[in-house]
């Protein structure tokens, strides 16, 4: 891992979100000869590892892919093992969330995971809404196609109905609009497990995103291979499609600028 010295820039140029797809529970639990809830279970135990790690490294906004709109398909008895996984998170760490200051969200479709479910998401957001510290997000059943379907549709109602007109539509109305409304957008996208691509996650905020793949599988993933992950994220020179090194900072500056001149 690369050892940064005081007074090193790049000591504080850490992602301000920072968003991960957890992959590779499966494949790690089949290379023990395991049943792949096993795999879920590690999994689930490493994400409350990192999430730890990213407190400590005082990134702000952690999200991380927990359960896709496409994951309905797989076979049952996985399906019943993760829910049931959500649910003992959700009921047994709802006081570890609070004495880290961990804000916990939930973006995705709701609709089906039955009201007992939905109800414990409910009061877990709402017992950790005073928190301050990590805004630690889950997305559940989530797909950033259908995160962004969901969003014109609702405005074209709006439109219709005559509480928009199109020329309200800017790219932050329909941000307001999606479930990942409240979360920036992503600096850094971590995917585990070997495989290099997005698969359909948070689509519309990894727009300017560095991106970095791990061929470690999620369960192996330690503060060793995220530590080689931000070390990596701080090496580079962000230019968001500009000619010049920008923070996301200034970017959002120059275009609230650019939108009250005009």
């Amino acid at each position: 891992m690369l050892v940064l010295k005081v007074g090193d820039t790049r000591m504080n140029k850490v992602p301000h979100h920072l968003a991960i797809i957890m992959d590779g529970n499966r494949r790690w639990a089949r290379q023990r000869g395991l049943v792949a809830v096993r795999g879920h279970r590690q999994g689930a135990d490493t994400l409350k590892d990192i999430a730890r790690e990213a407190n400590n490294q005082n990134i702000r906004w952690l999200t991380a892919f927990a359960f896709s709109f496409e994951n309905w398909s797989r076979p049952k008895p996985e399906i019943e093992g993760l829910m049931r996984l959500l649910r003992g998170f959700l009921e047994n760490d709802i006081g570890e969330l609070n004495d880290q200051n961990v804000k916990l969200r939930v973006i995705g479709n709701r609709e089906r995971f039955g009201e007992k479910l939905v109800s414990l998401i409910d009061w877990t957001e709402c017992s950790t809404s005073g928190n301050t510290g990590l805004n630690l997000t889950l997305a559940l059943d989530y797909g950033g196609r259908q995160e962004i379907a969901a969003a014109v549709r609702m405005l074209a109602s709006e439109v219709r109905s005559g509480i928009l007109s199109v020329d309200d539509i800017r790219e932050d109305v329909i941000k307001s609009r999606m479930t990942s409304a409240a979360l920036p957008e992503i600096d850094l996208l971590i995917r585990t497990g070997g495989e290099q691509r997005v698969s359909n996650f948070m689509l519309w905020d990894i727009s300017y995103a560095e991106l970095y793949f791990s061929p470690v599988l999620w369960p192996d993933f330690g503060k060793d291979d995220l530590g080689a992950a931000l070390d990596d994220f701080a090496s580079r020179d962000r230019r968001f499609g500009g000619d010049t090194v920008e923070s996301l900072g200034d970017r959002l500056t120059s275009i609230a600028e650019k939108r009250r001149s005009s």
